[in-house]
């Protein structure tokens, strides 16, 4: 499959600088949905662990952020310190997964891992303080509205979430991790 994506990467290449990009759309797409398989399953595992689902019932609230419990008949529905380390944990770990894939395979780039994980770093936890203020703020609004329960409100609010890091990530990707000089330089070669 190598061969067949660095073929595919070259044709797009040729066509010029409009189509790559977009061609390093479509890849970003497949990263994306990788990133938010891991996300959600692990936010989906680690919502139902011992040791964090007894901190669901912890207020949580520090900052700007916010996760306070939300309960229905005495019974615990969603929220807290155990919401908050679940999600977190799981939107970290999903960019972990995005930074290595989206650096060799969509956008080709062997640019110095020492020079960029911080830099990558910086700009996540940047997303995932505005996703641990957002996500418990939608959540909480979707179940208090009674629009949904506590599981799919968790996962409809981490999808939105999901979609505005969508939109950020990309031209930052595309800035940050530039085409390898090789992969460049034969692209124009052939």
């Amino acid at each position: 499959m190598a061969k067949g994506l660095s073929g595919i990467d070259n044709a797009a290449a040729e066509k010029g600088k409009g189509i790559e990009t977009v061609w390093q759309f479509v890849k970003f797409i497949f990263v994306s949905l990788i990133a938010m398989i891991v996300q959600f399953a692990l936010l989906n595992i680690l919502n139902h662990v011992p040791p964090i689902v007894n901190l669901f019932g912890t207020d949580f609230k520090w900052w700007v952020f916010e996760s306070p419990v939300n309960t229905v008949e005495g019974a615990v529905v969603i929220g807290g310190l155990g919401y908050f380390i679940s999600n977190n944990t799981a939107n970290i770990i999903a960019q972990i997964v995005s930074f290595f894939v989206n650096r060799k395979k969509t956008f080709n780039s062997n640019v110095n891992v020492a020079l960029t994980l911080p830099i990558y770093i910086i700009f996540t936890l940047a997303l995932i303080a505005f996703s641990a203020w957002l996500n418990p703020t939608l959540q909480h609004l979707f179940v208090n509205k009674g629009w949904m329960g506590g599981d799919l409100a968790a996962n409809a609010s981490t999808m939105i979430c999901s979609a505005v890091q969508f939109f950020l990530y990309f031209p930052f990707d595309k800035i940050l991790f530039p085409k390898a000089k090789e992969t460049a330089e034969t692209a124009t070669e052939e």
